[in-house]
């Protein structure tokens, strides 16, 4: 059943992502109705999957690259509908279902098999540091789609062709203000990751910080997201560099999720 239930959410994601993509070049200012009813419906089946796999397994599914990465879709998509419920803005799905998409894709690739717990991840902090990691770093996917809708449409004003395209995005204004709330949603809880995390590590290793791959990327994030909100709030960078830095810093979340994992040596490994 777990396996049904995953393959559902993944063909409606799919579906809903053909749709978002295909509306980039709908002649029609009106964005399609079907793509939140199809990512609705495929955020509801991921959900009972996740619930179902908690208690086949007896914990988060959130060990192992497989899980992993379809959790981290699917925070994703809480945040994708908090912000069209908020901004109802039909073409945002156009650049966040391809990377919830690419996400359950690679899910798919890895292996679903669920090894017992050792002993040190055996503890309260698993669902507390790995939910505050997984949504903290959702709000960083979001914020790189809009920084790509940001750059998008400043290059519409700029070019002077203002297109069907162009009026069906929203103003830079309004980008930029999402931007900057989902950093300073996704930053709080990405330092809270981090603490729990540490205080984790202590009580299974004895040590708060191990200078692991994993940690110490995830500092690297944390300084990355922590120079956006400071270069914003004191020299004004706003607009296009905010952009800029958004979609570099959701990169070195990627390195941080996928990378270290696959290409270093880490205790993280699970």
């Amino acid at each position: 059943m777990d396996a049904i239930f995953f393959k559902l959410a993944f063909i409606f994601y799919f579906a809903a992502t053909i749709i978002s993509i295909f509306e980039i070049f709908k002649d029609s200012k009106e964005s399609s109705k079907i793509t939140p009813i199809l990512a609705g419906a495929g955020f509801v089946i991921h959900f009972i999957q996740i619930i179902y796999r908690y208690f086949e397994i007896g914990y988060i599914p959130v060990t192992g690259m497989h899980h992993a990465s379809s959790l981290f879709a699917w925070c994703i998509v809480i945040i994708f509908f908090f912000l069209q419920y908020r901004y109802k803005i039909g073409i945002m799905a156009s650049f966040i279902m391809p990377i919830v998409f690419i996400l359950m894709l690679l899910s798919l690739a890895f292996p679903r098999q669920i090894q017992p717990l050792t002993p040190e991840l055996q503890s309260y902090w698993l669902p507390i540091h790995t939910l505050l990691a997984f949504l903290s770093y959702a709000a960083f996917a979001v914020t790189c789609g809009v920084g790509i809708m940001y750059l998008i449409q400043e290059h519409y004003l700029k070019s002077k062709h203002l297109g069907r395209f162009f009026q069906k995005m929203p103003n830079l204004q309004v980008m930029d203000e999402i931007n900057y709330k989902l950093i300073t949603f996704g930053f709080p809880l990405h330092t809270l990751a981090i603490i729990t995390g540490a205080l984790w590590a202590e009580s299974a290793w004895g040590a708060y910080w191990r200078w692991d791959p994993k940690e110490v990327w995830s500092l690297i994030t944390w300084f990355i997201y922590a120079l956006i909100l400071h270069a914003r709030l004191t020299v004004g960078w706003r607009g296009k560099k905010a952009a800029i830095l958004s979609i570099i810093g959701f990169l070195a979340v990627l390195f941080t999720f996928f990378g270290v994992n696959l290409l270093l040596k880490t205790i993280h490994s699970f």
